[in-house]
């Protein structure tokens, strides 16, 4: 499986972007898709989940202010985030994985810069 993630940029406080991260290969085996970022200095850590069949799961920091979504059939997931603080300013990976038990296997795609600045 290869991810292929693009949409990063610059974009001042309280504006928008929307990341878009596109499946290749085997995607039949995929059951979760989504998105971490990391920002320098700090550990990379969830910003949200989309499985299979739709149920989502968003880290508490960017509850209200980013939606991820799914395109079965274009294989790819987005996330659309909007209100945006300098916080959110990192590296963001798309991220995949499946089956679920013991054959899993996770994908990372290549990271995409987003600045929140001034």
């Amino acid at each position: 499986v290869q991810l292929q993630a693009s949409g990063g940029g610059l974009v001042q406080p309280g504006g928008s972007l929307r990341l878009s991260c596109a499946a290749s290969g085997q995607i039949f085996s995929i059951n979760v898709m989504g998105w971490f970022r990391q920002a320098p200095g700090k550990q990379r850590e969830l910003v949200a989940t989309i499985t299979n069949g739709g149920s989502i799961n968003y880290s508490d920091s960017v509850k209200g202010r980013f939606t991820i979504s799914r395109d079965n059939a274009k294989n790819t997931v987005y996330l659309q985030m909007n209100s945006l603080k300098s916080e959110d300013t990192a590296v963001y990976y798309c991220y995949a994985y499946g089956p679920y038990g013991p054959s899993r296997n996770d994908y990372w795609g290549q990271g995409t810069q987003v600045t929140v600045s001034s």
